[in-house]
């Protein structure tokens, strides 16, 4: 018997103990990843040295009542950390139950993803600021309260008269609904995100199109009234600053590819961008 099988036999291990080991490994890394730039961090680690540290000293110094208090309060800590991470937790399972191996969810029709493009980068070119989230498989109908509740076709003149500067809705944000291609609210207020962010540039409308895609699985147009950028947001995740061409592959890169591929439909479309239809301006106007 050579020395790892030695080894192994003293301490009883087998290869379900490096599955588990493996399993566990995993769990805290994926955890740490999804934990490390949020204020629960914060408050996880803090906690976890305090404890850690009473612990060894409870030992060190025999002080057997906080030994047992510690002991005793097991159950009731497990049951606070729900409480405490209850905001975490939730977006941790809304985006595993959004998962595609779990989402029905089959994209758009080529014509509504078009539609959203070009409605975008029109707002864009127009510097008007805008906030649209796009509804998949969790609804979004419980932000429809902080809003006006709609019920219209997409079209380029409806986003234009809400976001228009001097709209009374144009500060909030667009519920559209995929699944029956329809604008169900505007004026919307979203989430903001409370994950820290280094970039300070980063204002409301882009903390809340991060604020919405962590609570839902929904994806967030965002238009800056500042310079005009296009970003797009989805779960928790900012692409900030993207050309129209880029705009349009990360759209189609989220949703499934059309018919062709994304390489053609940016071929085939962003000639017909580079110039809006004059009709639509003189209406808009």
């Amino acid at each position: 018997m050579n020395p790892l099988q030695r080894f192994l036999t003293q301490f009883q291990i087998d290869w379900r103990d490096g599955v588990e080991i493996l399993l566990i490994a995993v769990v805290i890394y994926h955890g740490y990843v999804y934990f490390r730039a949020t204020r629960a961090a914060r408050i996880l680690t803090g906690l976890t040295f305090f404890l850690i540290g009473l612990t060894l000293l409870a030992i060190a110094l025999e002080l057997d009542v906080i030994e047992w208090m510690l002991r005793s309060i097991s159950v009731f800590l497990a049951v606070s950390l729900v409480v405490i991470f209850q905001p975490e937790l939730r977006r941790g399972l809304a985006q595993l139950g959004s998962h595609p191996w779990f989402s029905a969810f089959t994209g758009p029709p080529e014509a509504t993803a078009e539609s959203l493009i070009e409605i975008a980068i029109i707002l864009s070119k127009r510097r008007f600021g805008a906030l649209i989230a796009i509804e998949r498989s969790i609804s979004l109908e419980p932000y429809l309260d902080t809003g006006v509740v709609l019920d219209c076709r997409l079209s380029p003149e409806i986003m234009l008269a809400i976001f228009q500067p001097k709209s009374a809705l144009h500060d909030g944000g667009v519920v559209f609904r995929m699944s029956d291609e329809r604008v169900l609210g505007a004026g919307c207020v979203f989430p903001v995100s409370h994950r820290e962010l280094t970039d300070r540039s980063i204002g409301l409308r882009h903390r809340a199109a991060i604020g919405i895609t962590e609570e839902s699985d929904a994806i967030a147009i965002v238009v800056s009234e500042e310079t005009g950028q296009l970003s797009l947001a989805e779960d928790g995740r900012l692409e900030r600053n993207l050309e129209e061409n880029q705009f349009r592959k990360k759209l189609y890169d989220y949703f499934s590819p059309p018919p062709g591929g994304t390489e053609k439909a940016i071929e085939e479309k962003s000639r017909d961008l580079d110039d809006p239809d004059p009709g639509l301006e003189s209406e808009a106007r």
